[in-house]
């Protein structure tokens, strides 16, 4: 889906689109992913709401200037400012991988409020990152300067890890084709070298004060993130709601689409 809009923010150009009308919902992507994980959902949802897809700054559509930072603390500082510029008082907020640091981050850090917050697989207690992401923090420029062939392979199988399934050919083409220019690959190994746990270590302890509704949805085969992580985030949240969806991994969108789908639906709807 090509994001129509563009939110110019300290030096950044933040690509975003919004589908349908009625109550706001905001849909924020993760690693290496983009808002294209979302778009056949947002299409669907865009039915009942107004739903609002956004690349963070280093992915997919939006800028990806070399001097820029993307690290979790930076995008969520953005998220509460796009959620200004949009005028959205309180949406309902659905996250996926960084995408719950941020928006976790956005709603304790930075005063953004939401109506719920639906999280999917997210990235919200340590530990987190790999081996392969500690590699690249420490030779980045090497990996940027990889053949593109090379570079091409070690994404492709990097990828294909997130899911249970298993990726069709234009699945992965969708998934790999931002990193794949010049300047793709550069930001691809600059936004995991980025990655620092100290983001979710200072809000891990505020989770017990989150006072809004909370789902937390994930695949039960995510080796990405166990599924333990899901149990543990649930009970550290007040009241939050805990749904493990079989047979999917880490890219829960591809790997169970309609059961994804159905329980977005169910959330969202009960929180209108």
């Amino acid at each position: 889906m090509e994001l129509s809009s563009r939110f110019e923010w300290r030096g950044r150009s933040v690509a975003w689109h919004r589908l349908g009308l009625g109550p706001p919902v905001v849909m924020c992507h993760g690693t290496p992913w983009s808002s294209t994980v979302w778009s056949p959902f947002a299409e669907a949802l865009s039915a009942d709401f107004s739903v609002y897809l956004w690349d963070m700054p280093g992915y997919g559509q939006s800028s990806k200037q070399p001097s820029h930072d993307v690290d979790l603390g930076t995008q969520a500082e953005l998220l509460r400012d796009i959620l200004q510029y949009w005028e959205l008082e309180s949406p309902q907020v659905v996250a996926h991988d960084y995408g719950g640091a941020v928006s976790l981050r956005a709603h304790l850090l930075h005063g953004a409020s939401y109506a719920s917050l639906a999280l999917v697989d997210v990235v919200a207690l340590h530990p987190w990152g790999s081996d392969f992401f500690r590699l690249v923090a420490e030779n980045a420029e090497v990996f940027a300067a990889q053949p593109t062939a090379i570079h091409r392979g070690a994404l492709e199988a990097y990828i294909a890890g997130a899911s249970h399934r298993g990726l069709s050919p234009e699945q992965m083409n969708a998934l790999t084709e931002p990193w794949l220019s010049a300047e793709g690959q550069g930001a691809f190994y600059r936004q995991i070298a980025a990655a620092d746990e100290r983001y979710t270590d200072e809000i891990q302890d505020l989770y017990a004060a989150i006072d809004i509704p909370v789902k937390v949805i994930w695949g039960r085969n995510d080796t990405w993130i166990p599924a333990d992580r899901a149990t543990q985030l649930a009970q550290l949240i007040p009241g939050a709601e805990l749904e493990l969806i079989d047979n999917a991994g880490h890219l829960i969108q591809y790997d169970a689409p309609v059961q994804l789908a159905t329980a977005l639906q169910r959330w969202l709807t009960a929180g209108q």
